[in-house]
């Protein structure tokens, strides 16, 4: 997801960060990229199957706990629409895409531990919805340790970030509460897709 033009949303230059950078990392992110009814549709679609599986406390490469996760391939008509924009706003036009949309569910106390997403099993690119509630991602870089970047996700927010650059950086979500923005954020259920 290199380009990020037209498509909803308040598109911002970059990705929300906190204040306490030590490093630089350029992102696309559009706030408000979903409507409330957009939001809402996305999750009854999901819902049903999500709430049938347990969450997890492990995971094959011990990079999630507290969570629930599938992969969908088709969807309804109105979130397909939704979906086909993402793609529009997030891939250049011929570039290769993954079919299936992964769908992950973090339980209130669940997190995601530092690692470096394989571009074998996500695309040269990472893009992400942001359903039920803010969360922060947190990019540690692997050689300098001290360079981290905290950046707030917004409900309904769309994040877009080139998975070559994130080569360099594990990336986690953390509770709320550790990261910069607590005092703007609330650890609830998060659903991303």
């Amino acid at each position: 997801m290199n380009s990020c033009k037209g498509g909803l949303g308040a598109e911002e230059p970059q990705l929300p960060l906190s204040k306490n950078v030590k490093g630089s990392f350029q992102g696309k992110y559009l706030k408000n990229f979903l409507s409330e009814d957009e939001e809402l549709s996305l999750f009854k679609e999901v819902e049903p199957y999500m709430d049938k599986l347990h969450y997890e406390f492990d995971h094959w490469d011990d990079a999630i706990h507290g969570f629930r996760e599938t992969e969908r391939l088709k969807w309804n008509e109105n979130n397909m629409k939704i979906l086909k924009r993402v793609r529009k706003v997030a891939f250049p036009s011929g570039a290769s895409q993954l079919s299936l949309v992964h769908v992950l569910d973090l339980a209130e106390k669940g997190f995601i531990k530092p690692h470096v997403d394989s571009v074998r099993f996500c695309g040269n690119t990472i893009t992400g919805l942001s359903l039920l509630s803010d969360s922060v991602m947190r990019l540690v870089h692997e050689k300098k340790k001290e360079i981290i970047i905290d950046v707030l996700l917004r409900r309904r927010s769309l994040y877009i970030m080139n998975l070559l650059q994130l080569q360099e950086y594990a990336l986690d979500h953390v509770a709320t509460k550790e990261g910069d923005f607590y005092s703007k954020s609330e650890a609830n259920e998060k659903i991303g897709l």
